[in-house]
Protein backbone atom coordinates (compact mmCIF):
# COMPACT_ATOMS: atom_id res chain seq x y z
CA UNK A 1 0.00 0.00 0.00
CA UNK A 2 1.22 3.51 -0.76
CA UNK A 3 1.90 6.36 1.68
CA UNK A 4 -0.62 7.47 4.29
CA UNK A 5 -3.48 9.75 3.28
CA UNK A 6 -6.08 11.36 5.50
CA UNK A 7 -9.23 11.69 3.40
CA UNK A 8 -11.80 14.38 4.17
CA UNK A 9 -14.75 13.42 1.94
CA UNK A 10 -17.48 16.04 1.61
CA UNK A 11 -20.73 15.52 -0.21
CA UNK A 12 -21.64 18.64 -2.18
CA UNK A 13 -24.42 21.02 -1.12
CA UNK A 14 -27.94 20.08 -2.25
CA UNK A 15 -28.72 20.61 -5.90
CA UNK A 16 -30.52 23.87 -6.63
CA UNK A 17 -33.20 22.34 -8.78
CA UNK A 18 -36.17 20.00 -8.84
CA UNK A 19 -36.21 16.85 -6.71
CA UNK A 20 -36.52 13.40 -8.22
CA UNK A 21 -34.26 14.20 -11.19
CA UNK A 22 -31.03 12.50 -12.19
CA UNK A 23 -29.07 15.73 -12.34
CA UNK A 24 -26.68 16.58 -15.14
CA UNK A 25 -23.11 17.80 -14.69
CA UNK A 26 -24.17 21.46 -14.92
CA UNK A 27 -26.73 21.33 -12.07
CA UNK A 28 -25.90 24.15 -9.61
CA UNK A 29 -25.49 23.83 -5.85
CA UNK A 30 -27.85 25.40 -3.33
CA UNK A 31 -25.33 27.15 -1.09
CA UNK A 32 -27.89 28.92 1.12
CA UNK A 33 -27.07 26.96 4.30
CA UNK A 34 -24.29 29.32 5.40
CA UNK A 35 -24.20 27.91 8.94
CA UNK A 36 -23.60 24.33 7.78
CA UNK A 37 -20.95 25.49 5.33
CA UNK A 38 -19.15 27.50 8.04
CA UNK A 39 -19.13 24.55 10.46
CA UNK A 40 -17.83 22.22 7.78
CA UNK A 41 -15.17 24.70 6.67
CA UNK A 42 -13.91 25.02 10.26
CA UNK A 43 -13.40 21.25 10.47
CA UNK A 44 -11.16 20.99 7.41
CA UNK A 45 -7.37 20.81 7.63
CA UNK A 46 -5.31 23.78 6.48
CA UNK A 47 -3.19 23.40 3.35
CA UNK A 48 -4.73 20.09 2.30
CA UNK A 49 -4.66 18.84 -1.29
CA UNK A 50 -8.17 19.71 -2.58
CA UNK A 51 -10.02 17.81 -5.28
CA UNK A 52 -13.56 17.95 -6.60
CA UNK A 53 -15.49 16.11 -9.23
CA UNK A 54 -15.76 18.15 -12.44
CA UNK A 55 -19.50 18.60 -11.90
CA UNK A 56 -20.73 22.13 -11.21
CA UNK A 57 -22.33 21.39 -7.82
CA UNK A 58 -19.07 20.02 -6.39
CA UNK A 59 -16.93 22.83 -7.81
CA UNK A 60 -19.32 25.45 -6.39
CA UNK A 61 -19.35 23.76 -2.98
CA UNK A 62 -15.54 23.54 -2.93
CA UNK A 63 -15.23 27.21 -3.81
CA UNK A 64 -17.68 28.20 -1.04
CA UNK A 65 -15.55 26.18 1.39
CA UNK A 66 -12.56 28.28 0.31
CA UNK A 67 -10.86 25.39 -1.48
CA UNK A 68 -8.87 25.73 -4.69
CA UNK A 69 -9.90 22.27 -5.82
CA UNK A 70 -8.55 20.45 -8.84
CA UNK A 71 -11.35 18.81 -10.88
CA UNK A 72 -10.78 15.06 -11.22
CA UNK A 73 -13.05 13.01 -13.50
CA UNK A 74 -12.38 9.77 -11.59
CA UNK A 75 -14.37 11.24 -8.67
CA UNK A 76 -17.49 12.15 -10.70
CA UNK A 77 -20.88 10.74 -9.78
CA UNK A 78 -22.09 7.54 -11.45
CA UNK A 79 -22.87 8.15 -15.12
CA UNK A 80 -26.56 7.48 -15.74
CA UNK A 81 -26.17 7.89 -19.50
CA UNK A 82 -29.46 8.43 -21.34
CA UNK A 83 -31.30 8.77 -18.01
CA UNK A 84 -29.39 11.93 -17.04
CA UNK A 85 -31.67 14.94 -16.79
CA UNK A 86 -34.76 12.75 -16.52
CA UNK A 87 -37.21 12.39 -13.64
CA UNK A 88 -37.32 9.02 -11.89
CA UNK A 89 -41.13 9.03 -12.02
CA UNK A 90 -41.10 9.61 -15.79
CA UNK A 91 -38.55 6.84 -16.32
CA UNK A 92 -40.62 4.42 -14.24
CA UNK A 93 -43.75 5.22 -16.27
CA UNK A 94 -41.99 5.10 -19.63
CA UNK A 95 -39.79 2.04 -19.06
CA UNK A 96 -42.04 0.04 -16.73
CA UNK A 97 -40.56 -3.37 -15.95
CA UNK A 98 -37.15 -2.49 -17.39
CA UNK A 99 -36.79 0.38 -14.92
CA UNK A 100 -37.94 -1.83 -12.02
CA UNK A 101 -35.42 -4.51 -13.04
CA UNK A 102 -32.59 -1.95 -12.95
CA UNK A 103 -33.36 -1.26 -9.26
CA UNK A 104 -33.44 -4.98 -8.44
CA UNK A 105 -29.64 -4.94 -8.85
CA UNK A 106 -28.63 -1.25 -8.83
CA UNK A 107 -24.98 -1.94 -8.01
CA UNK A 108 -24.39 -3.92 -11.20
CA UNK A 109 -27.03 -2.60 -13.61
CA UNK A 110 -26.08 -0.05 -16.25
CA UNK A 111 -28.51 2.51 -17.60
CA UNK A 112 -28.37 2.94 -21.40
CA UNK A 113 -25.05 4.61 -22.25
CA UNK A 114 -24.07 4.80 -18.57
CA UNK A 115 -22.11 2.89 -15.98
CA UNK A 116 -22.91 0.70 -13.00
CA UNK A 117 -22.03 1.55 -9.43
CA UNK A 118 -19.47 -1.29 -9.60
CA UNK A 119 -17.88 0.57 -12.54
CA UNK A 120 -17.83 3.75 -10.46
CA UNK A 121 -15.99 1.94 -7.67
CA UNK A 122 -13.20 0.93 -10.05
CA UNK A 123 -12.96 4.45 -11.47
CA UNK A 124 -12.78 5.84 -7.93
CA UNK A 125 -10.05 3.32 -7.06
CA UNK A 126 -7.96 4.76 -9.92
CA UNK A 127 -8.43 8.30 -8.58
CA UNK A 128 -7.49 7.29 -5.04
CA UNK A 129 -4.26 5.72 -6.29
CA UNK A 130 -3.14 9.09 -7.68
CA UNK A 131 -3.68 11.14 -4.51
CA UNK A 132 -0.54 12.45 -2.80
CA UNK A 133 0.31 11.56 0.79
CA UNK A 134 -1.04 13.78 3.57
CA UNK A 135 -4.41 15.48 3.98
CA UNK A 136 -6.74 15.39 0.98
CA UNK A 137 -10.15 17.08 0.89
CA UNK A 138 -12.46 15.65 -1.76
CA UNK A 139 -15.71 17.48 -2.54
CA UNK A 140 -17.67 14.81 -4.35
CA UNK A 141 -20.97 12.93 -4.56
CA UNK A 142 -22.78 10.41 -2.37
CA UNK A 143 -21.94 7.66 -4.86
CA UNK A 144 -18.26 8.56 -4.83
CA UNK A 145 -18.15 8.46 -1.04
CA UNK A 146 -19.94 5.10 -1.05
CA UNK A 147 -17.38 3.88 -3.59
CA UNK A 148 -14.50 4.91 -1.29
CA UNK A 149 -16.22 3.13 1.60
CA UNK A 150 -16.58 -0.01 -0.54
CA UNK A 151 -12.84 0.08 -1.26
CA UNK A 152 -11.80 0.83 2.33
CA UNK A 153 -14.10 -1.74 3.94
CA UNK A 154 -13.78 -4.30 1.13
CA UNK A 155 -17.56 -4.26 0.75
CA UNK A 156 -19.55 -5.59 -2.14
CA UNK A 157 -21.03 -2.84 -4.31
CA UNK A 158 -24.48 -3.82 -2.98
CA UNK A 159 -23.27 -3.46 0.61
CA UNK A 160 -21.79 -0.02 0.01
CA UNK A 161 -25.09 1.29 -1.36
CA UNK A 162 -26.57 0.91 2.14
CA UNK A 163 -24.71 3.97 3.44
CA UNK A 164 -26.65 7.23 3.78
CA UNK A 165 -24.51 10.19 2.70
CA UNK A 166 -26.24 13.55 3.25
CA UNK A 167 -25.49 16.85 1.49
CA UNK A 168 -22.74 18.84 3.22
CA UNK A 169 -21.76 15.85 5.35
CA UNK A 170 -18.19 14.85 6.18
CA UNK A 171 -16.82 11.33 5.97
CA UNK A 172 -13.29 10.78 7.32
CA UNK A 173 -11.17 7.84 6.18
CA UNK A 174 -7.45 7.28 6.57
CA UNK A 175 -5.39 5.13 4.23
CA UNK A 176 -2.50 3.94 6.35
CA UNK A 177 0.52 1.89 5.34
CA UNK A 178 -1.16 -1.09 7.02
CA UNK A 179 -4.66 -0.63 5.62
CA UNK A 180 -7.72 1.57 5.97
CA UNK A 181 -9.24 3.18 9.07
CA UNK A 182 -12.75 4.64 9.14
CA UNK A 183 -12.85 7.70 11.39
CA UNK A 184 -16.44 8.82 10.78
CA UNK A 185 -19.20 8.56 8.20
CA UNK A 186 -21.90 11.06 7.21
CA UNK A 187 -21.08 13.53 9.99
CA UNK A 188 -23.11 16.76 10.07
Amino acid sequence: MSASIQLWLIRHAPVDGPRGVIHAADAPADLSDAAAIAVLKARLPARAHAVSSPMRRTRETAARLGLDAVAEADFAEQDFGAWTGRRHDDLATELGVAYQEFWQSPAHSRPPGGESFADQIERTRTGLARLPAGDAVLVVHSGTIRAVLAIALELSPDGALRFAIDPLSLTRIDRLESGWRIVGVNQR
